[in-house]
């Protein structure tokens, strides 16, 4: 066991690295995981204006209100 308390052989070169690539690895899953949910969130509303237009109802789109 080495004086820092890690495996032996392992330098806190390594063990730096190591935190930064486990960082990386999750801001990119946090990124995956925003990114499934604003996709979900847009095909949900893609779907409700699909579902509404199929029902034959002419005023699906929401209208915006003109900028002041």
């Amino acid at each position: 066991m080495s004086a820092a308390g890690g495996p032996p052989g392992d330098s806190d070169d390594t063990r730096e690295r190591g935190r930064w690539v486990s960082l990386a690895g999750l801001a990119v899953i946090v990124l995956l995981v925003l990114a499934g949910y604003a996709l979900v969130k847009k095909l949900s509303a893609v779907s409700a204006l699909q579902d509404c237009v199929m029902s034959g109802r002419t005023n699906c789109a929401p209208i915006a209100p003109p900028p002041d």
